[in-house]
């Protein structure tokens, strides 16, 4: 019986550990990730959300959350994570950008989610290293879902062929887990 209680122990403390060395997504305010891509570049990803959006938060703890999805996104983006109703000013592309509501009970959208052409949450907007706008894609993903995505942005596929065409030959990391 003693066994039994050990191995149950020693179970719950390897899963525990697991779980916390798992990747996570290390996210930037947009004035961080533009400093950091000044001195060494990458792609933009800003995950435009807010507070009160179920499928925002369901992407949240199931596709950003993935661990491959996660150390892709850490090793190929400066990920930004932007609530679409926040009051701080956002400086970004000689612009500043602010929230204009009048922080009564009923929030209002900040500037900068306007100006990136964003109407649904959660939405992603994909910029290139030279921070040039690659598009926005709104709607929740799952991991697989996001994953071929993810790699059609960093290997810039999308100045030659569509997603559907990348998405025939993908071999997805997610599957050999």
């Amino acid at each position: 019986m003693k066994s039994l209680y050990f191995f149950i122990f020693v179970s719950v403390f390897c899963f525990h550990v697991s779980a916390q060395n798992a990747e996570k997504i290390k996210w930037y305010s947009v004035e961080e990730a533009l400093k950091l891509n000044a001195t060494a570049p990458r792609k933009l990803l800003i995950d435009v959300y807010a507070d009160w959006c179920g499928p925002c938060k369901k992407m949240d703890a199931e596709t950003f959350a993935h661990p491959v999805i996660a150390k892709y996104i850490n090793q190929n983006f400066y990920p930004i994570k932007f609530d679409a109703e926040s009051s701080a000013p956002v400086s970004f592309a000689g612009h500043t950008f602010v929230n204009q509501g009048g922080g009564g009970l009923r929030k209002t959208t900040h500037q900068f989610v306007s100006a990136l052409g964003v109407q649904y949450y959660p939405t992603i907007v994909y910029f290139t290293d030279k921070v040039e706008m690659i598009g926005a894609v709104p709607g929740f993903f799952h991991p697989e879902q996001i994953e071929p995505l993810l790699h059609y942005i960093v290997e810039e596929k999308y100045q030659s062929i569509s997603l559907e065409e990348y998405q025939k030959t993908f071999v997805s990391e997610l599957k050999k887990k």
